[in-house]
């Protein structure tokens, strides 16, 4: 299946000042949001107590926070999941038991309305958030540093490092997003962040793949010029996988429930943002670096007629 007829002729390199442009303005703005707002940690990370409740009609939001308020749940933070009668508690830890805290927060809410219904409790505690975190932190470190030995050991060390910046690049522009947006950072999120890590590297392998072959068969061309006919060639695949696959995510992201709307927001980004890098970002990279045929051919094995010459 081919979503391009023919061959294309875009000329990507030339337009790749603009692309870092237009990268570097992205990831200012996602390092100052990050800096200055942080990100919205899902009660996986913060510690805490999580409960669902359901009313039978429409609720008001600030209702249920002057009454948790009034009965001292002071940082208690309620939001819609899903519905206007579906309400999402967050409350910080406390020194009460789970059942002791769900137990008082129901009759609590039961004496405003006699209908409310406990869906669903979850308790994770500070500690637990605090080694999630870390953990966390350091498999995406991993995976990164994972994937700078192999494709040094695969292609050359400038390719490694274009991919580990193009993998860098979309991991911080998500990150920045979840922060502008203020969305909740969860272990689904953090979850899907390894899953752009693959999918994007992925991407840039195929891209990389064809820029070595080139490499090794156009003789009379720049550099640029045998990246730019590589990215043309592999265009049509790179967006038919994109394609496809955001059918999926948005199918998950529309239709799939609350539950998973960040973890389908975070792929949703990450493969718009990760086709762009595979094209735009690892390669320019590379050739910003200095990549050249040399640096790609194989290495001529000496037979052994060398023993024998004097």
């Amino acid at each position: 299946m081919r979503l391009l007829s023919g061959q294309t002729n875009i000329d990507f390199m030339g337009k790749r000042k603009l692309a870092f442009a237009f990268s570097l303005l992205l990831i200012l703005v996602a390092i100052g949001s990050l800096a200055t707002r942080g990100l919205n940690f899902g009660i996986d990370f913060t510690g805490g107590t999580l409960i669902e409740v359901g009313y039978p009609q429409p609720q008001e939001l600030e209702s249920i926070r002057t009454a948790l308020q009034d009965d001292g749940f002071e940082a208690a933070q309620v939001q819609y999941f899903g519905s206007s009668r579906e309400v999402l508690i967050r409350l910080a830890p406390r020194a009460e038991s789970q059942a002791e805290l769900s137990s008082r927060l129901l009759t609590l809410l039961r004496e405003h309305n006699a209908g409310v219904e406990m869906r669903r409790v979850e308790f994770v505690g500070a500690q637990v958030g605090e080694e999630l975190t870390e953990k966390g932190g350091l498999a995406m470190l991993y995976a990164l540093i994972g994937i700078l030995v192999y494709v040094t050991l695969r292609f050359e060390y400038r390719l490694s490092v274009g991919a580990v910046a193009a993998l860098i690049h979309d991991v911080t522009i998500t990150l920045g997003l979840f922060s502008v947006t203020q969305m909740e950072f969860d272990l689904t999120v953090l979850a899907a962040l390894l899953a752009i890590i693959g999918y994007s590297l992925n991407d840039t392998i195929v891209v990389f793949d064809r820029i070595r072959e080139n490499f090794r068969k156009i003789r009379k061309q720049s550099p640029a010029g045998v990246m730019n006919a590589s990215i043309n060639q592999t265009l049509s695949r790179t967006l038919m996988t994109s394609l496809t696959t955001l059918l999926v995510v948005v199918a998950l992201f529309v239709l799939g429930g609350e539950v998973i709307h960040s973890f389908a927001f975070a792929l949703l980004v990450g493969i718009l943002v990760g086709t762009y890098s595979s094209i735009y970002v690892a390669s320019n990279v590379a050739l910003q670096l200095g990549v050249s045929k040399q640096d790609l051919m194989p290495v001529k094995k000496e037979g052994p007629q060398v023993d024998d010459q004097p």
